[in-house]
């Protein structure tokens, strides 16, 4: 956790350049503990980058980021890198299911390598997990991961993340692929799982209706200074 009175996340005058016509610059960010922050205006390639930099997988060319009080340039190692990353879990498109096994064989794996079977105490982990995440256990569980829809795929990314407690949830365009009709359910299952784990959460969305339903703050990039800008809050239809 992070040290009483810090945010979790500190990013102040941060830019890194990554090919395209101009650098991913972020002039501040601060998320508190157990915060709900969404933020908007970055595409699919820039997320990435911006994942990267907030594990420490990548560093800034300029500027500072500070994760639960630490300087992520403070990493010594490939070692002390990986430890931390038991701090977060990371819900993306580019996370993998296994897609012959089912769903419970999916939510298994952070409890146990012994899949097949399942035991039955793990299972009952797995239930209750999936309830926590708005799965319909009874449904889906015994589904092979690549039938599943993609709200359901969502979901079952955010249970792995949510499966070993992290402190910091980081959650990536997770209606690229959902159809509108079912973001409504999506966006209030997210709001209810992480509010319930007490996890810090930063969502990457330019869904803007479904930011606004997860994250109490709500920000827009302007890739050209680096500024967040708050967006206003209203009524939003998909």
């Amino acid at each position: 956790m992070s040290a009483p009175g810090l945010p979790v996340l500190v990013m102040r005058d941060v830019s890194r350049g990554y090919g395209a016509l101009r650098p991913l610059r972020i002039a501040t960010l601060d998320v508190e503990e157990a915060e709900r922050v969404a933020v908007g205006g970055l595409d699919a390639g820039v997320a990435e980058l911006l994942v990267n930099l907030i594990t420490g997988a990548s560093l800034p060319d300029t500027g500072e980021i500070r994760l639960f009080g630490r300087g992520t340039s403070e990493i010594a190692d490939g070692e002390e890198w990986l430890a931390s990353l038991e701090r977060f879990g990371i819900v993306s498109p580019r996370a993998v299911l296994l897609e012959a096994s089912t769903l419970l064989q999916n939510l298994a794996m952070p409890f146990t390598l012994e899949i097949d079977p399942v035991t039955a105490e793990v299972t009952e982990r797995v239930r209750d997990l999936a309830v926590r995440c708005g799965i319909d256990a009874a449904r889906w569980l015994t589904v092979a991961a690549g039938e599943l829809p993609a709200d359901v795929r969502v979901r079952a990314h955010l249970a792995r993340a949510l499966a070993l407690d992290p402190r910091f949830l980081i959650v990536e365009h997770p209606t690229a692929d959902v159809p509108p009709a079912a973001r409504n359910a999506l966006a209030a299952d997210l709001a209810r799982a992480t509010a319930e784990a007490e996890v810090t959460l930063l969502l990457l969305t330019n869904d803007e209706g479904f930011g606004s339903a997860v994250a109490p703050r709500h920000l827009r990039l302007d890739g050209a200074t680096g500024l967040l800008k708050e967006i206003r809050r209203g009524w939003f239809t998909w």
